[in-house]
């Protein structure tokens, strides 16, 4: 199965078969290392076939800050990772890592969707901006009804039921704050 690649469209945050959600952050310290490890990774997904039936999407964002790298690949459910991983991982990370030395992964959660507010009944709108946030289980904050232009908002709680990540598209990142903000560098996914 080939990888299909596009850099305007965002996953379905709700997607009905998406069971398993991993969220990760990397720190690459630069705008310049920044741009080279999104260019890597187009480069290393888009040159392979897709590396598992089970994997639904991988989205890759680039972070407002200039250095950090957010992930997002949503799973049809924990037995088709387990099985991706117990297969080994393929040479995807190895062949960034040597295009950018040195990258520091800040983290991984597995989640899964616990609910929110999905985009309404024919809003077009298209989302310029993604905020992504961290907080302890039952301190997410809930749903930023004031925020301008807000489209959609989903939280993510870990399988492990501590932390919930909040994971909202804006038309615009303007006037949001630069941490934990984000736009779309990358989405990836199988093409049937």
């Amino acid at each position: 199965m080939q990888t299909l690649t596009d850099a305007t469209t965002l996953p379905d945050p709700a997607r009905a078969d998406g069971g398993l959600v991993f969220l990760s952050t990397w720190s690459t310290g630069t705008p310049e290392r920044q741009r080279a490890a999104v260019d890597a990774i187009a480069e290393a997904w888009a040159s392979r076939p897709w590396p598992h039936a089970g994997l639904l999407s991988y989205t890759v964002y680039a972070g407002a800050d200039g250095s950090t790298v957010a992930h997002r690949s949503q799973w049809r459910d924990d037995e088709a990772y387990q099985d991706f991983f117990a297969r080994g991982r393929d040479e995807r990370n190895a062949e960034i890592d040597a295009a950018v030395p040195g990258i520091e992964r800040l983290g991984l959660n597995k989640t899964r969707l616990r609910g929110g507010v999905a985009r309404a009944a024919g809003d077009e709108r298209v989302a310029d901006a993604v905020v992504i946030t961290e907080a302890d289980a039952g301190a997410e904050g809930g749903v930023p009804e004031a925020a301008p232009g807000l489209i959609s908002v989903h939280f993510h709680e870990t399988t492990d039921g501590a932390r919930v990540i909040r994971y909202a598209e804006f038309e615009s990142g303007d006037g949001l704050p630069e941490e934990g903000r984000y736009r779309l560098a990358y989405h990836f996914r199988p093409r049937r």
